[in-house]
């Protein structure tokens, strides 16, 4: 029987997509389907189980129809047990025999959670036109600006990018980011996924070409923290977009996105990960104890600070104008006595 400790990692690891050989897949999802008996009366004899370079691992939301090992199907009595928690402590993670390379395991999980993600957004798109209008009891022409919001689909730029600097999509959109802040997000993805919020990723690493691509609000091409040149480029990324896959319309996606936000600034900080822009920029995420968080989060802190001392500065102003009034009554009598 198989301690609490390796069924913790085993349910870990089955959140973690690993791909050991994408050549032998094909061969060993022939054999895993050979292996499989139809149903019928006579007792089922037992298949021999696939080896562990042959074993897809992947989210359980993302392909519910995966079939697991039999040794890891629920036991007749397990139907009256407790449920068991299933997101690993925040400080810890541990992966045995399925998982060895800790680093594999979080960017193909992360890719995973930006694969599942439309890539489609809102963008605000100025239009001149040329308008007959009233002035002075006259018609004259004007051109006016006319601001609309339109749909954006930015799924060809991640591809484009990565052509463009000879990666493949997860090597750039994934391996471009920060081991570190790698680490935080898919903690916190982790847990928002069994809060069943459903996260997804709609931008990960953009150096310097990718963030000049990008439309509606961003930071300077060579300043962006998804991995801008002046950030440190490549391996250096600090920020992700993320979003909620759960509806489906993209009314309903909305609302569950809010949601996931929300999540996030109740929770996020617990594994490191905050919002430093809110709503001024609501999908953007990155690491709390980094500088861009700290740059656009702790001037709220200053702002009110400063506004509490403005109104003791205003409430004490009747009080000094009424010395300053005392003081030129004094200075004018006593000059009207010498006068005298």
């Amino acid at each position: 029987m198989m301690s609490s400790q390796q069924l913790l990692a085993r349910a870990l690891c089955r959140s973690v997509v690993l791909v050991a050989c994408a050549a032998a897949w094909p061969a060993a999802a022939a054999e895993i389907e050979a292996a499989t008996p139809p149903v019928a009366a006579e007792p089922i004899a037992t298949s021999p189980q696939p080896t562990a370079a042959e074993t897809a691992l992947t989210t359980a939301s993302i392909t519910p129809s995966a079939v697991l090992p039999a040794d890891e199907q629920a036991a007749p009595g397990a139907a009256t047990e407790p449920p068991r928690p299933t997101v690993a402590s925040a400080d810890r993670i541990e992966i045995l025999d399925e998982c060895p390379n800790i680093d594999a395991c979080i960017d193909r999980y992360l890719w995973a959670l930006y694969e599942r993600a439309p890539k489609l957004d809102k963008i605000r798109e100025t239009e001149r036109r040329v308008v007959t209008v009233k002035r002075k009891g006259r018609m004259v022409k004007v051109t006016r600006s006319f601001t609309k919001l339109v749909d954006n689909d930015f799924t060809w730029k991640d591809p484009k990018a990565a052509e463009r600097v000879g990666r493949s999509m997860m090597e750039y959109v994934i391996g471009g980011m920060d081991r570190g802040f790698k680490l935080k997000l898919f903690h916190t993805l982790h847990a928002a996924e069994a809060a069943g919020l459903a996260p997804g990723i709609t931008s990960g690493f953009r150096d310097d070409y990718r963030q000049e691509i990008a439309s509606g609000l961003k930071a300077a091409s060579n300043r962006s923290y998804h991995g801008g040149s002046l950030r440190g480029g490549y391996g250096h990324g600090l920020a992700a977009d993320i979003v909620s896959v759960n509806g489906a319309t993209r009314a309903q996606r909305w609302v569950a996105t809010e949601a996931l936000w929300k999540w996030v600034d109740a929770n996020g900080k617990t594994f490191g990960i905050g919002r430093p822009y809110l709503d001024h920029d609501p999908p953007h995420v990155g690491p709390v104890d980094g500088e861009e968080y700290a740059k656009h989060r702790a001037p709220a802190v200053k702002v009110a600070a400063a506004e509490t001392k403005k109104h003791k500065r205003i409430a004490a102003r009747p009080e000094h104008h009424a010395a300053k009034r005392t003081k030129a009554i004094r200075a004018s009598a006593l000059a009207s006595r010498r006068t005298s």
